[in-house]
């Protein structure tokens, strides 16, 4: 399967170094590592548990004192006194359980909310290659399903380990206390209880994994048929996308009745096991009593102990097969938490200092799939307020030219100088600050027009905002909204038409005052009308402008911006400074509007070309 990359070439398949985490006790340690912080409470928990764990264990044995001391001889007021003291028991059991419980859900909710920052924060700091590779709905299956499933262990499953693990000690030192011979007879069967165990774990382990990934699947299908259900309901396509989110769901229902098959098998097995050292102590315990080496309160007590021994054991088989789900959950998150990118800050990084703007690209040579070169020696130079078209067939190398500017991904060779300074030599985010770029997809966030257009900088004020909507040409359509610019905006700008959520985005870019101005084919989906305005608009905000005053400040003036264009209509680009032919990777004409027209080579036959289909 071919990835199309943004210029129309391959996405890059290398470029992340991701661990797989296969090793279940590794995963299971780093997944207690995030309890670290909260030990104190953890000590606490622990406390509680041991104490209500010591509660239950007396509950059986004050059973056969009450038989032997009291119900034997008839003595009602020790019976009561017992009884009273059983209550006691059973009371503050209930305390230290409901409070071992919250305290566990609080630490629980502290791992989750940390957990979910990490994922979200390497979410952000991934480079585009990485999303060139993953789906969106997958990424969000990690964050939202995956942790969902090991908050259902944290929540209660930690303190019920522990709980069942204390109370499995208290009862065989108990029941060895009472009778060792008895007690031998009942653990006989524990042996077979560990080896169904082992084996049902590893079968619920692989299986849980992959209900996992094929929820992840399912989210991922369902993100980007929402996402493009204009176009699934436009080319008619509903059937053949239900066919294939059942087709996904399908997969998703087979792995869980695998899983659930296997925990539903494994409850039963233990029943029996359980069931089979009942009877052994029934049985060898009556043969002792009748021999008198046993008291009947001791039977009483002993019966007690083993349906008691072997309901933690069922607690913890369950406990288990929730621990697996968690597990192979938290194996595909240490996976992306583990995914480092490439393209990071270089150790001896500086921080851009303020641009003027010349670029300069020497000798770039790149590619998303190694071996199938997207740009090949490319050299350029923009002096600082140039404009800088580029032109060429889809999939010629365009997008991925501009986009190594902003060191969205880096060169395979050469290099990309700014001011003299190679970008791989500054920090990202010092570059990127200055660098405003707008596409032709433009993305709007769920909230007022206000909200996204200060999205190019936060700390504008609202004069800000409005002075960059009112040099794009968007203030009057704002101004007609129902609530101007408080108007909200639905997922996406979907209440905006085209041309409006790209006005918006080009006030977005003014506002952030870049001293590098990137346009991917930005007015493409507006009208020549709003072009026109838009060109103008232009034109003042790269000699420096901020403003929709009619002069610039001389200040300002000093400072101007250097473009690159890439034009849908070429007949925007006449006034630029230089028009860039990009064929196949390679810059094959370079010059401006009339001295390429005047060379009647490849850029006159796409000018050409493009001025008979309009006419």
């Amino acid at each position: 399967m071919a990835f199309h990359g943004p210029g129309g070439g391959f996405r890059r398949m290398a470029g992340l170094r991701e661990e797989k985490a296969h090793d279940t006790g590794q995963v299971l340690r780093r997944l207690l590592g995030y309890f670290g912080p909260s030990w104190p409470w953890l000590i606490v928990v622990l406390i509680l548990v041991l104490f209500s764990t010591l509660m239950r264990l007396a509950g059986p044995y004050l059973l056969g004192v009450a038989v032997d001391q009291f119900i034997t001889p008839g003595d009602k007021a020790g019976l009561t006194r017992t009884m009273l003291l059983l209550l006691s028991t059973y009371l503050l059991n209930w305390g230290a359980t409901a409070g071992q419980f919250y305290l566990m859900a609080l630490v629980g909710q502290r791992v989750l909310f940390t957990m979910r920052t990490q994922i979200f924060q390497r979410i952000q700091s991934l480079p585009l290659a990485f999303f060139d590779r993953h789906e969106a709905g997958d990424l969000m299956s990690r964050l939202v399903n995956d942790v969902d499933v090991i908050n259902q262990v944290l929540n209660v499953g930690l303190v019920r380990l522990s709980g069942d693990v204390l109370t499995l000690i208290g009862i065989v030192i108990a029941m060895t206390s009472l009778n060792a011979r008895l007690a031998l007879a009942s653990f006989t069967v524990l042996p077979f209880m560990l080896l169904t165990t082992t084996v049902f774990s590893r079968w619920a382990f692989r299986a849980f994994r992959r209900t996992r990934e094929t929820i992840g699947q399912v989210s991922a299908e369902l993100e980007e048929k929402i996402s493009g259900v204009r176009e699934v309901q436009a080319f008619g396509r509903e059937e053949a996308g239900q066919a294939r989110f059942a087709e996904l769901s399908a997969a998703d229902r087979d792995a869980n009745i695998q899983a659930v098959s296997i925990t539903s098998a494994f409850t039963p097995a233990l029943d029996v096991l359980s069931t089979i050292a009942t009877a052994i102590v029934a049985g060898y315990g009556g043969y002792l009593a009748l021999k008198g080496l046993v008291t009947v309160g001791t039977i009483v007590a002993f019966l007690d102990y083993v349906r008691r021994f072997y309901m933690p054991i069922r607690s913890l088989a369950q406990l288990y097969t929730q621990l697996q789900a968690a597990l192979a959950g938290a194996e595909r998150i240490f996976e992306l938490l583990n995914t480092e990118p490439d393209i990071v800050d270089a150790p001896d990084a500086v921080e851009m200092p303020p641009i003027q703007g010349r670029v300069e690209f020497e000798h770039v040579s790149f590619a998303y799939k190694e071996g199938e070169p997207v740009l090949k020696d490319v050299s350029l130079v923009a002096e600082p307020g140039q404009t800088v078209a580029l032109v060429g067939e889809t999939g010629a190398g365009k997008t991925t030219l501009v986009h190594l500017i902003g060191r969205f991904y880096d060169v395979d060779s050469g290099a990309v100088r700014i001011d003299g300074r190679d970008v791989r030599s500054v920090t990202r985010a010092s570059l990127r600050r200055q660098i405003g770029i707008v596409l032709q997809d433009t993305f709007l966030f769920a909230g007022t027009v206000m909200e996204n257009i200060r999205y190019g900088r936060l700390d504008a004020t609202d004069e800000e905002v409005i002075a960059a909507a009112k040099l794009v040409n968007a203030h009057d359509f704002i101004s007609r909204l129902p609530e101007g610019y408080q108007t909200k905006l639905t997922e996406r700008g979907s209440n905006l038409s085209q041309g409006q959520r790209q006005l918006i985005a080009f006030a977005r870019a003014v506002l952030a005052d870049p001293r590098i101005l990137i346009l991917d084919e930005a007015t493409s989906s507006v009208d020549t009308r709003t072009e026109l305005l838009i060109q103008q608009a232009l034109a003042e905000l790269l000699k420096g402008c901020t403003s929709s005053s009619a002069e610039c400040i001389p200040s300002d003036a000093e400072r101007p911006r250097t473009s690159f264009v890439i034009a849908h209509r070429l007949s925007t680009i006449r006034n630029a400074d230089q028009v860039l032919v990009i064929q196949d990777g390679r810059i094959v004409e370079r010059g401006t509007h009339d001295s390429l027209m005047a060379q009647r080579g490849v850029y006159y036959d796409l000018y050409m070309s493009q001025f008979r289909r309009e006419g």
